[in-house]
């Protein structure tokens, strides 16, 4: 079997936990007789789970049309809340044990309680962070938070959830998060030719393999792909922003790149955001995961929380200087009203910088690829017309 082949083998496993985390979490739970504990995006401590002997997975939004979830929220609630409740509603959260969330939007505060009443067997445990970065109370505010959740975990799963056993979590979840991230540098680099689904399967499924499982595959996926090809050095450099909570659909990432271009960053949650940020190896396991709530901010800002110390638009526009993308596209879930509220901002810079960028609104159900393929190509031939004034001048 050659390079490419155990590549592929590699690529091949992980896809296939990606898109089926629940037979993933079943087939764990039967191996180890362990709890699975389904954890929401953006700011939990997945190491807390761990360390309590608990499987932590990432819910994802389901791509089945949302049928029961319907008589449950709003239609104006963002495609990932209705999935999930959707998902609660058709029985397909059976195998988990319980849900742990800490917020960070109204949506997703209205989905824990829809959760609390579809499945009231399943406990269901919030813990509210405060989105007011910069006030001298927040740190321990958070602190108390993530102690909540340190007793309630330990509470659950009969778990001692000790010092030593949170910072060996933490050192597991470092080491995977080093390892995305060298993936993310070969990318920028141009060193690799991964598409864009490919590094979505890599960060989805470390959200929802059990952490030394995924760091096993990535030590012997790195090294090869260390000495793979490189990436076409003719198309059109990218940068994908935005689109919290769960993955954009792979068909939109395909589209994109058939138009002529190479993803070469981004700041997505089932991306680079996700693994952007280590915890700290603080002496204190707690004060290491309160301070990773305020580095991850820092790191890649977030439009639901309020730092004045920090711009995501400012971010945005140093990642595109620093990977050499020649354009933006910026994926926005509908009704994700952090992000839509913030979109102004964000245009506002890349218009300052002259960055050309295109919007484009994802929903649940249903992607219009053909005509958004014309917006790409549009903005594809700005990009084009842009690099040849020179020459033509």
């Amino acid at each position: 079997m050659n390079g490419a082949d155990k590549i592929n083998l590699i690529l091949g496993e992980l896809a296939g936990v990606a898109s089926d985390p629940h037979g993933y979490a079943a087939a764990w739970k039967q191996e180890t007789g362990r709890k699975v504990i389904g954890v929401f995006p953006m700011n939990f401590p997945s190491e807390l789970v761990h360390a309590a002997g608990a499987l932590p997975l990432v819910v994802q939004e389901d791509e089945a049309p949302i049928t029961l979830g319907r008589s449950l929220l709003y239609e104006f609630y963002c495609g990932y809340t209705r999935s999930i409740v959707d998902q609660a509603a058709t029985r397909k959260f059976d195998v988990y044990d319980a849900f742990y969330l800490v917020d960070h939007c109204v949506a997703l505060l209205g989905a824990a309680d829809a959760l609390r009443f579809e499945i009231p067997d399943k406990p269901v445990f919030l813990a509210q962070y405060t989105a007011s970065m910069d006030e001298a109370w927040t740190p321990a505010e958070i602190r108390k938070r993530v102690e909540d959740l340190r007793g309630a975990l330990a509470e659950y799963c009969d778990a001692a959830l000790s010092d030593d056993e949170i910072a060996a979590s933490i050192a597991a979840y470092n080491r995977n998060r080093d390892m995305l991230r060298q993936i993310y540098a070969l990318r920028r680099s141009g060193k690799i030719a991964l598409t864009g689904r490919q590094m979505q399967i890599l960060v989805k499924s470390s959200m929802i393999m059990e952490v030394g499982a995924h760091n096993q595959r990535l030590d012997a996926l790195l090294p090869l792909l260390e000495t793979g090809l490189p990436a076409p050095a003719n198309l059109v450099k990218l940068h994908l922003s935005g689109h919290f909570c769960h993955a954009p659909r792979p068909e939109l990432l395909d589209m994109i790149e058939d138009c002529g271009t190479v993803i070469v960053d981004d700041d997505l949650f089932t991306g680079f955001r996700f693994i952007a940020t280590d915890v700290r190896a603080d002496s204190d396991p707690i004060a290491a995961l309160t301070r990773w709530y305020f580095d991850r901010n820092t790191h890649v800002p977030c439009s639901t929380r309020s730092q004045m110390t920090v711009d995501w638009e400012e971010y945005l526009t140093r990642s595109v200087h620093a990977s050499g993308a020649e354009g933006v596209i910026i994926l926005l879930a509908k009704f994700c009203e952090p992000h839509m509220l913030y979109y102004p901002e964000l245009r506002k810079e890349l218009m300052r910088s002259e960055i050309p960028h295109l919007l484009i609104e994802t929903e649940h159900e249903g992607l219009a690829l053909e005509m958004l393929r014309t917006r790409v190509e549009a903005l594809l031939e700005t990009i084009r017309l842009r690099k040849l004034q020179p020459v033509l001048a």
